[in-house]
């Protein structure tokens, strides 16, 4: 065995196994399902025994013990009222529910293992001695059938590799990312909090995060700066009417937080459902948080006269949008409620598409390399032909994905094709990128959009003076700046490359008599827009680099009296090969600036290969 679909297969025999083991353990436990992952396994239990990590170390005995015995793992084909009864008989109540699942006429098959007899469409290896290096991880909570409505099941998560080479680095590599979790990083580094009393999914930056933020804000600026694109700002809610007309109400209702009504004009002798009905009609007016930043640049195309010697017309904002998460969903920075996008939305000929198209990709390209993100592939989101939840015509269907195909195929990005996965208003290109610990991230998002333009009757005057519909790109290179943000944590482990560090330079005095020398060296580094502090604790120097190394600040200046005396200072790094050395303090501002305006990567930045050889 040594392709993917062999690890899935023997993946999903391990989960058999976590079963037939946990059974043992708990004969009383009723079981659900328990599908290969795409780093592991699980399986769902309903049982009156809260799961203990020391549970879980019992069970992985029993499954290892069964491995060694090489037991078969036996295939039989059964009529639909021989599996009922079998699984009544044992009160295995979840089987014959999902028993109800299989299609009238479906081959019914159990597969056995000794005693243990389990509902699955298989396939498993032939016997346990099949079944390699196995590690439980984790117990969670998850709904039944993924609905929050009904009972709450056990998940016990687990996961196997071929060898246990491979195994070992799998699990290595949790342990870093326990290490670089955003959610820990963010609180050590004093970069962000979220507060219940606040609202759950709504990020507080603080002013350390501020700055990287900021910082990241500037570059993507700059680089619109570049390519025409000029800066806008609208309100976080507009009209609910609004929404309507560009779809987002309801088409992405479920994604929106519920609208403000319109006090001025709202009927004192309405009940709270004809309230409902009447905001779904239409029939009642409101406001809504903006999920989406769209409609509120297409206003502003609209507010004057366009010809086509205006277009390409590119607008770009930090836009703050809102969109309802459930509670459980959210996560830290990576999944919130409220988040910034740099959305940008360009107005064009068709003729113009396909540039402008190829000019979104290259920024997103540029990005990423800057920030050692140089591995990544490309999504195609294409539209469901047998969904109604898309708006518009075929034919601006047709065009608008045969566009994006036409420009990821000039670049030769490699990309892969998903039905389904498009906005409802347009296909799209969404960009999955790999951190330096091998996991994907979607980042960076371009669409092309027929319909919009359509719904908001847009238009703008050709060259034979008639007037012609628009194509709209939305583009969002970081996507969500939280998710970005957090997303970058985890990839640099919170030593950030200098020009996004939000402390730059740590000033370190050797004694309390050079702090005035030390505070010179402080005010010439910020007249330089270099980040600066001084270390004024009376601790030894020792304990001052211990605290700057725990706080991840790049560079330390260490003063000294030889330092106060020549009027220089000592250039120490935390993550450059490079030795301490005394040296003029024009020197040391000009080997800053240039490293923090080439924005290089640190020099130990590499990318760790935490991923086994066979790729998963």
């Amino acid at each position: 065995m040594d392709n993917s679909t062999d690890l899935q297969v023997m993946r999903h025999s391990a989960a058999h196994l976590l079963a037939a083991a946990t059974l043992e353990l708990f004969p009383g436990a009723k079981m659900d399902i328990g599908p290969a992952t795409e780093n592991g396994f699980y399986y769902d239990f309903d049982c009156d025994h809260a799961f203990s990590m020391e549970d879980l170390q019992c069970i992985e005995k029993i499954m290892q013990r069964m491995i060694a015995q090489d037991l078969p793992m036996e295939r039989n084909e059964v009529d639909r009222e021989e599996a009922s009864s079998l699984f009544a008989a044992i009160g295995q109540i979840y089987k014959l529910d999902r028993l109800a699942d299989i299609p009238a006429g479906e081959t019914v098959s159990l597969y056995a293992l000794g005693d243990f007899v389990d509902l699955c469409r298989g396939p498993h290896v032939p016997s346990t001695g099949n079944i390699g290096a196995i590690k439980l991880l984790h117990v969670a909570g998850a709904y039944y059938r993924g609905n929050e409505k009904n009972k709450q099941l056990q998940r016990i998560y687990g996961t196997a590799f071929f060898s246990k080479q491979d195994l070992q680095r799998h699990l290595d590599g949790i342990e870093e990312a326990k290490k670089r979790d955003h959610r820990k990083l963010g609180r050590e580094l004093k970069l962000f909090t979220i507060d219940e009393e606040f609202g759950s999914g709504l990020i507080l930056w603080l002013p350390r995060g501020t700055t990287i933020r900021m910082e990241l804000q500037n570059f993507i600026a700059g680089e619109l700066g570049k390519q025409g694109y000029e800066q806008v700002v609208t309100p976080h809610i507009a009209k609910l009417d609004l929404f309507r007309t560009s779809g987002h109400f309801p088409y992405y209702q479920e994604s929106q937080f519920n609208p403000m009504l319109d006090r001025e004009n709202l009927p004192t002798d309405m009940s709270i459902s004809n309230i409902s009905d009447a905001l779904r009609d239409g029939s009642l007016d409101g406001f809504l948080l903006k999920p989406m930043n769209c409609p509120g640049h297409i206003k502003i195309f609209s507010s004057s006269p366009k010809s086509y010697r205006d277009l390409p017309f590119r607008i770009a904002e930090f836009g703050t949008v809102y969109r309802w998460e459930k509670s459980g969903e959210l996560s830290g920075m990576t999944r919130v409620r409220g988040f910034t996008q740099d959305d940008a939305h360009i107005f064009c000929t068709e003729e113009q598409l396909e540039s402008e198209i190829r000019s979104c990709i290259a920024l997103v390209q540029k990005i990423f390399q800057t920030l050692g993100m140089g591995e990544y592939r490309v999504r195609l989101g294409l539209r469901d032909c047998n969904s109604d939840k898309y708006i518009g015509g075929a034919d601006a269907w047709r065009k608008a994905e045969d566009a994006l195909r036409r420009a990821v195929r000039i670049l030769g990005v490699p990309h892969g094709e998903e039905v389904g996965e498009a906005a409802f208003y347009g296909p799209k290109i969404d960009f999955v990128t790999k951190d330096i610990l091998g996991r994907e991230w979607q980042l960076g998002t371009v669409q092309v959009d027929y319909n919009l333009p359509e719904r908001f009757d847009l238009v703008y005057a050709g060259s034979d003076n008639q007037p012609h519909r628009p194509v709209m790109i939305h583009r969002a290179p970081f996507g969500s700046l939280e998710r970005f943000c957090g997303v970058l944590i985890e990839h640099f482990g919170g030593d950030f490359p200098l020009w996004l560090a939000p402390e730059q330079v740590r000033i370190l005095c050797i004694s309390d008599e050079l702090l005035i020398y030390g505070e010179d060296v402080r005010r010439a580094l910020l007249a330089e827009k270099i980040r600066a502090t001084i270390d004024t604790h009376s601790d030894k120097l020792a304990a001052k680099i211990r605290r700057m190394e725990s706080e991840k600040i790049p560079y330390s200046i260490i003063i000294g009296n030889r330092e106060m005396e020549g009027r220089s200072v000592t250039l120490r790094s935390r993550l450059r090969n490079t030795k301490e050395e005394s040296m003029p303090m024009a020197a040391c501002v000009e080997l800053l600036r240039d490293e923090i305006a080439t924005r290089a990567l640190p020099q130990n930045f590499r990318f760790n290969d935490t991923s086994p050889s066979n790729g998963q």
